[in-house]
């Protein structure tokens, strides 16, 4: 991004809300969530509706103005929640940043081994083989240690992969399951979705909106468009206007995706991991092209690869940086001769083995999709509840500090407004995601709540112990991180 926006001044280009908006879609939306609210029926589209409105557009509006008044410094969510609360909850914020990424590899690596199962024409085979832990476990790892080593060697190839496969394995999959609805019911086709279904949920039972917490998670990402905000013009107008767009077309990708898996596999046989590509099997049984249901699978497991390909050197580049500036031990710090941090790479690596390991004792591999997912969602929400809170408060805290892109051209009522419904949706999804979903089998309860409750723990405590044994030799000399604010009064 930075390499962009350095183009981008010198030559004066600037982007346009259309572009901005694609930009937008294309770092959020993914295909593999489509099953987990496909459960829901028709009520999916409320949920998709309420998570826009209440986490998906303030946390764009909110990331915007951060991003605009630290355009110039480097730090990302880093430096947001440094100037506001400190370094020490600026260090927690991009800690959690990096390592629910680590977490959600193997949640996205485990749709791409099943979409991998499906290149077969046996569907009861494919079925099988994509619930089998043994295989699911061994595609997991070896994609993602393939994508690291790759990334290891630079990112110039990455970039290209990933383009391609943003289109092949998400943009078109996407539209074409929307189509092959449309066909079908044109066609007469049975819809196995209750169209005169409640809208709204019964929010009298908790269990049901559990699984819909997770969606929060599907929104995630659009802070980072935030980071383009200057190469906008007018962008007190423009911005929002790409945030809406691009808001509009995600949710609506979301909603009639999840609707077009309902409409051709009945509630009770949806299944987390394997639903999208038995929906494409179903479809191209009904036209009589059931020779397309391989090309779909290499196509949407190409788009998994892609994806995996972009993260796995792009969250690390983040701590890797904070970490030269003296947050990290020296081991954190090495490169290889290109300049890849190739240690923080094998510690992501190691991470990621380690949770792969847990299909052994997890009941299903669906189970083990569904509890690390939530636990990703945890700690992605953490950050986010800090980012809406420092947001706030630097409203007041640096009151004089010039805002390129502010929310609201006067006071701080429409800042408090955006910001708080972010803050409470954030904290309405973070309790909301330690109940276990009636829905789905995660083993016994106890195990569930291990697995959250201690993985907050950890996760939270590591950065906080670090923060507490660092020592100024830690700190590259090369390193030019700017101080905070509070730092050069």
């Amino acid at each position: 991004m930075e390499s962009v926006n350095k183009t981008n001044k010198s030559n004066g280009f600037k982007l346009s809300v259309l572009t901005l908006a694609i930009m937008n879609i294309t770092a959020v939306v993914s295909l593999r969530g489509l099953a987990t609210e496909a459960i829901y029926g028709l009520q999916s589209a409320f949920y998709f509706l309420f998570a826009a409105l209440v986490f998906l557009i303030p946390t764009a509006m909110v990331a915007a103005e951060l991003a605009a008044m630290f355009a110039n410094r480097e730090g990302g969510v880093f430096r947001w929640v440094g100037e506001a609360f400190g370094d020490r909850f600026g260090f927690l914020a991009i800690w959690l940043q990096w390592i629910q990424s680590t977490i959600w590899y193997p949640t996205v690596l485990t749709f791409g081994a099943v979409s991998l199962a499906f290149i077969g024409m046996n569907d009861a085979h494919d079925m099988s083989l994509a619930s089998n832990r043994l295989y699911t476990l061994v595609v997991v790892l070896a994609i993602y240690w393939l994508a690291t080593f790759i990334s290891l060697k630079g990112m110039s190839w990455v970039g290209k992969v990933s383009k391609i496969g943003g289109l092949v394995g998400t943009i078109i999959p996407a539209g074409l399951l929307v189509v092959l609805a449309i066909v079908y019911l044109v066609s007469g086709g049975h819809s196995q979705l209750d169209f005169k279904g409640d809208f709204f949920p019964d929010f009298s039972n908790f269990n049901n909106l559990v699984l819909a917490s997770s969606i929060f998670l599907f929104y995630a990402g659009m802070e980072m468009g935030g980071i383009h905000v200057k190469d906008v013009d007018n962008p007190s107008v423009n911005y929002p206007k790409a945030v809406f767009i691009g808001s509009f077309i995600t949710v609506l990708i979301f909603v009639l995706g999840t609707f077009s898996l309902g409409i051709i596999i009945p509630k009770s046989e949806i299944n987390l991991t394997q639903s999208l590509l038995v929906g494409f099997d179903r479809y191209f049984d009904f036209i009589r092209a059931s020779w397309l249901s391989p090309i779909i699978a290499i196509a949407l497991a190409f788009g998994v690869l892609a994806g995996v390909l972009t993260w796995v050197a792009g969250p690390s580049k983040g701590i890797f940086a904070v970490g030269r500036a003296g947050y990290l031990p020296p081991f954190f710090q090495k490169t290889n001769s290109i300049g890849v941090q190739k240690n923080i790479l094998f510690i992501q690596g190691g991470i990621v083995t380690l949770l792969g390991l847990l299909f052994v004792v997890m009941p299903s591999v669906q189970s083990f999709y569904q509890i690390l997912s939530q636990l990703t969602v945890l700690l992605y929400l953490i950050m986010y509840l800090m980012m809406f809170a420092a947001a706030i408060y630097l409203r007041y805290n640096m009151k004089k500090a010039e805002r390129p892109f502010r929310i609201g051209s006067k006071g701080n009522g429409l800042m408090w407004l955006i910001a708080g419904v972010g803050f409470l949706g954030s904290l309405l999804a973070f309790v909301l995601s330690f109940i276990p979903p009636g829905q789905i089998a995660v083993g016994s309860n106890a195990m569930w709540y291990s697995v959250l409750v201690i993985g907050c723990i950890v996760v939270v405590a590591a950065p906080l112990i670090i923060y507490a044994l660092r020592k100024p030799s830690w700190k590259d000399e090369s390193a030019t991180f700017e101080p905070f604010h509070w730092e050069e009064k």
